[in-house]
């Protein structure tokens, strides 16, 4: 069996701040020009005029992406500067009310708008999806079905929105409770195959309700427009060292799970009902509470299900020459993750608004470290 090359996409979405305010600015036309006119094809606005969002080209390795995506921060964040503006990389501002929010003024936008109603507004949220490629058809949707069982691990170490509108949420990842109200969200459902998948997506295409399957939003889906499955569950992480651990994650887990095919074996499928059980322990607590493992039949503190995970894809990790940023990945559950860092940020201070305040500063800063 031919291995795939195992390529890599990464697709992150920033919000843009005012660098007295520190609350959310809308993106000058000037702004995106001056980005457009640099990054070309990579840089696009987003669905509320206070997002912007990127891509990497499609990387061959980790290393790649590292360059393609540091270019592309620091882009972003050179042209914002110009403008008294800053990118952040958290899947929520800590204060920003989304009632004050106005959305793009774009067709697919502005369809968008009314066809998802007040729901969508409330989208004032972020995401980072990760394209691994894969090339054939019947391959992406037998791992897509394996794969699954790994999401919730990716959602808890990415997570980085514990405040909504002023309060701390008590989640880990609020973003998931907002993104889940739309519709065809969630665990992808368990086709059999690529055919079962196909006339799945045509029901609906064929009846109008979607143009075509990039109106699917599942927690992971074959990519409409490359030979990719995308896993779209994470929050997008401030740090982009961070971000590049968990592409290579996405990138070593895959290859894993094609390596056990190639052996004609399998990761054991389990029913949504209970992987969406460790998907809501993600939500909530991120990497501090554990999640379920369902062979032993006990909640494992996340550190250890990360030593496993390490283990079990440590020689996919050496062969796509990864191995220091999946490494990486027993930092973040132990150090924690955006979302513990920005509640730490907010008690240190003396008040609400100055707690806000350090939230924002402090993702100002991450997002700057790495670049």
């Amino acid at each position: 069996m031919t291995e795939p090359d195992f390529t890599l996409g990464i697709e992150e979405e920033y919000l843009l701040v005012d660098l007295d305010s520190l609350m959310l600015a809308e993106a000058p036309d000037g702004l995106m020009e001056a980005c457009a006119t640099e990054l070309q094809g990579q840089v696009s606005p987003e669905f509320l005029q206070c997002q912007i969002e990127i891509g990497t080209k499609v990387c061959t390795d980790i290393a790649a992406a590292r360059e393609d995506l540091r270019r592309l921060r620091a882009t972003v964040a050179k042209h914002a500067k110009a403008f008294n503006l800053a990118p952040i990389a958290a899947s929520c501002h800590p204060a920003a009310d989304w009632k004050l929010q106005r959305h793009t003024d774009k067709d697919r936008y502005n369809t968008l708008a009314h066809d998802l109603g007040g729901v969508v507004r409330r989208m004032l949220i972020c995401g980072m999806h990760v394209h691994v490629g894969l090339g054939d058809d019947p391959l992406r949707a037998d791992l897509m079905r394996q794969m699954s069982y790994f999401l919730p691990h990716l959602l808890a170490l990415s997570t980085s929105s514990p405040f909504w509108q002023g309060q701390d949420t008590g989640m880990a990842s609020y973003r998931i409770s907002v993104f889940d109200n739309l519709p065809r969200t969630g665990l992808p459902p368990q086709f059999d195959n690529w055919q079962e998948y196909e006339r799945s997506v045509a029901a609906l295409v064929d009846l109008g309700v979607i143009e075509d399957s990039s109106k699917i939003w599942w927690d992971l889906r074959p990519s409409s427009r490359f030979p990719t499955l995308e896993t779209r569950i994470m929050d997008v992480s401030p740090r982009m060292e961070h971000a590049l651990s968990l592409a290579a994650l996405n990138q070593c887990l895959l290859r894993m799970l094609w390596r056990l095919r190639v052996r004609n074996q399998r990761w054991r499928i389990y029913e949504n009902f209970l992987i969406g059980e460790n998907r809501w322990r993600a939500q909530r607590y991120g990497t501090t509470e554990g999640l379920i493992d369902f062979g032993r039949g006990a909640i494992v503190p996340f550190p250890e299900l990360i030593d496993e995970m390490i283990e079990l894809i440590e020689e996919d990790a050496g062969v796509l020459r990864c191995l220091r940023e999946v490494e990486n990945a027993r930092a973040i559950a132990i150090e924690g993750t955006s979302s513990q860092r920005q509640r730490a940020a907010a008690a240190g201070a003396q008040d609400h608004d100055s707690a806000m305040r350090a939230v924002v500063s402090q993702l100002i800063e991450e997002f700057h470290a790495d670049l």
